[in-house]
């Protein structure tokens, strides 16, 4: 990181009577934030990083970043091909091999999950920072999907969650400190459409997280973090949930542009525009075909 960025910041009129106290203000502000940026990476440097769903989208951008700054990597999804791919790159970094543990999981598989805990503790010694990242979108209308579906969606995003929590929870209570991270989605605040079990699994882990911050007050090391992101460009949208099971669709290569979102009290409109080439529009399972 190039320090300080005071010579990058934007004149100011010298006409101003202001300009020369402002300036200082600014350069003031900016060398801060990035000395609190240096601190919070320093912070991690060391740390043992669990991140699960690593082998594409945001849990795999979080590996990279995490890799840069000497955090040790326990990285975990279904797919143990990718996360070797993940891994390797990952090495490109600081870290060796042993720094980097690839541990397959499959959070539907619950009874797997005190196991995979037992291994990361068993391979690092403890976990500091569990990063809740795996889970799985939707694309359907509410009166087109088969009930299983949603109970397929909540045992992946909210009782897998929770259930890999508990095991790694159980660990950070001893040692009185932990951080527990959860990828949420802006989703979990508010609500979209198609994406009615997704937002209801989301909705679960809000509500499940804020509670169990309040039962952890004994335990003030122990941090309970909620992210809730909004739109990403990642594959998500390559293996959703859709009317029933059996099917998996994709979007035929479109790529979707939330332009306005959510059925929130203070915004009101909801639109997806598949590309530059096509107006905005709400997505309906036409898409699909």
């Amino acid at each position: 990181m190039d320090l300080p960025y005071s010579n990058r910041l934007p004149a100011v009129s010298k006409n101003s009577l202001l300009h020369f106290p402002l300036k200082l203000f600014l350069m003031r502000s900016v060398d801060t934030l990035c000395m609190d940026e240096l601190q919070k990476q320093t912070e991690l440097r060391g740390k043992v990083v669990w991140v699960t769903g690593a082998s594409s989208g945001i849990g795999e951008e979080l590996a990279y970043q995490l890799s840069k700054i000497g955090a040790f990597l326990a990285i975990s999804a279904r797919r143990e091909d990718e996360l070797e791919r993940v891994k390797k790159k990952c090495l490109r970094n600081t870290l060796t091999e042993k720094d980097i543990l690839v541990l397959r999981l499959d959070l539907t598989d619950r009874s797997s999950h005190e196991a995979a805990t037992n291994s990361v503790i068993k391979h690092f010694g403890k976990i500091d920072v569990l990063v809740n990242n795996g889970g799985r979108s939707q694309r359907s209308l509410f009166m087109d999907t088969n009930l299983d579906v949603y109970s397929a969606i909540m045992e992946l995003n909210y009782l897998g969650t929770i259930s890999l929590t508990k095991h790694v929870l159980k660990h950070m209570i001893e040692r009185k400190r932990g951080k527990i991270v959860t990828v949420s989605s802006v989703m979990g605040i508010m609500g979209a459409p198609l994406a009615s079990g997704y937002c209801a699994s989301k909705h679960a882990l809000q509500g499940f997280f804020n509670s169990l911050r309040t039962e952890l007050t004994d335990y003030p090391e122990i941090s309970i973090i909620n992210i809730c992101p909004g739109p990403v460009q990642s594959k998500i949208i390559q293996n959703v949930f859709t009317e029933n099971l059996a099917k998996v669709r994709t979007l035929n290569s479109i790529v979707l542009k939330p332009t306005f979102c959510y059925s929130h009290p203070f915004v009101v409109s909801f639109s997806f525009a598949p590309s530059r080439k096509h107006k905005p529009r709400l997505l309906t399972k036409k898409c699909f075909d």
